[in-house]
């Protein structure tokens, strides 16, 4: 009598913990698999293979220079800051927009993000907004590109390094006047400048400080600040010291404070299209430049209380029209956000439904009340997670609401799984 196993029989002699084998297929014999040209794949567009993207739209920037340019008035240069990828629109084709809108500087936070600009043949002064380590120093020299110091151990080896070259050592003079993240304290910059400036290779190209407060309503501490960057300068020229090309503002303040343009100001969130605070706006004309776009890959119609996406914390009604888009919390889409966004179809909002995943979303359509037979929307449908389409919007701004966060935050963060398509 065969043993019994759960109250079956029939398995004694099988061996139960095996693993089906669910599929018997034979790997394909080697002369019936298809040719294919790398040339003709690569040629398959980026948001061809993956229905999800952003478009940055190059004239917004383009404006948005053309703004702050004339904001700044003749005879102050703009030094478009294109950091973590330009905020994370793009930064070799942004940069070369910005230059070619008027723009005369570029700044960046890295080596590497100062060399990527060089290797795409863009040749304007290139500012590093740090001190890197010393290690970068041949990098620097070697891509021309212009660090900021502010420690005697650091510039010394800067001009050595330089005179081993046979070639100079440009930089700018960080100054720290209250901010207290990096720089010279603002009344020990001619101490500083004196242990440093015997060396005949460095060159003194540029002094800036950086702000605070200058997005914030009250102006106290923002004053204290431009003081102090002031007394320093003042005092740098009276001990024989050009502090080369004088700079203080960020967005905020070229858009605010006019007195601190100096000889140049630095064109950081705003280059994109985003106000630096609620005091800019509807006084200045900025256009974002950053929309997000993905196809429809899936729809269903969910049956009275079918749950959506993990933890199935939405719940439907019955008839409820839900869409799957193909971008989650890994392409930026913050998980956050979560049942309180929404997106855009066919210019009308419809709501984000169910946690957010690490790679796809879901959408419920919401069909126009005076519509018996409304279009419903099939796989391969466009939608708008970030833009303006009719009189629907969804901005960024709105999105780090959400978040708690600011929309430097949100732009960057949409990674580059999703291809960036310059319109």
């Amino acid at each position: 009598m065969e043993e019994l196993i759960n109250g079956f029989t029939g398995f004694a002699k099988k061996n139960i913990m095996q693993a089906p084998r669910f599929s018997q297929r034979a790997e394909a014999p080697t002369g019936d698999h298809l040719n294919f040209d790398p040339d003709e794949l690569a040629e398959i567009e980026p948001q061809d293979r993956r229905w999800s993207w952003l478009e940055i739209d190059l004239n917004a920037i383009r404006n948005n220079v053309r703004v702050s340019k004339n904001q700044i008035g003749y005879g102050c240069r703009l030094c478009a800051v294109v950091k973590a990828d330009a905020y994370g629109h793009g930064a070799v084709r942004v940069a070369k927009t910005a230059l070619n809108s008027g723009a005369e500087y570029l700044a960046v936070a890295t080596v590497d993000e100062g060399i990527q600009l060089r290797e795409a043949m863009i040749n304007a002064p290139i500012l590093l907004l740090c001190q890197p380590p010393r290690t970068a120093i041949p990098l620097c020299l070697g891509y021309k590109i212009m660090p900021s110091i502010y420690t005697p151990e650091f510039a010394i080896e800067y001009g050595e390094t330089a005179h081993a070259y046979g070639v100079t050592a440009p930089f700018h003079l960080a100054i720290n006047t209250g901010m207290n993240r990096i720089g010279v304290r603002y009344d020990q910059v001619v101490e500083f400048l004196r242990s440093v400036s015997f060396h005949a290779q460095l060159d003194l190209v540029g002094t800036f400080t950086h702000f605070a407060t200058a997005d914030c309503p009250e102006t106290f501490d923002f004053e204290i600040q431009a003081r102090r960057f002031v007394e320093a300068v003042n005092t740098m020229q009276a001990s024989g010291f050009d502090p080369g090309i004088v700079h203080c503002s960020n967005s905020a303040a070229l858009l605010r404070y006019p007195n601190v343009h100096f000889d140049m100001a630095r064109l950081g969130i705003s280059l994109y299209g985003f106000h630096p605070c609620d005091e800019t706006r509807g006084f200045y004309n900025l256009q974002p430049a950053m929309s997000v776009h993905a196809r429809i890959t899936d729809t269903r119609t969910l049956a009275l209380n079918d749950g959506v996406s993990y933890g199935l914390h939405y719940r439907g009604t019955g008839g409820n029209h839900i869409c799957t888009l193909p971008l989650g919390y890994a392409d930026g889409f913050n998980r956050l956000l979560s049942g309180k966004t929404n997106v855009i179809f066919e210019g009308r909002l419809h709501p984000q439904v169910g946690n957010i995943c690490m790679d796809q979303c879901m959408f419920e359509y919401l069909p126009p009340r005076r519509e018996v037979l409304p279009r419903l929307p099939q796989i391969g449908d466009e939608v708008l997670l970030v833009g303006k389409q009719g009189n629907a919007e969804i901005t960024i701004d709105q999105l780090a609401k959400e978040c708690g966060t600011i929309p430097h935050e949100i732009a960057i963060n949409f990674s580059h799984r999703m291809p960036r398509r310059f319109v």
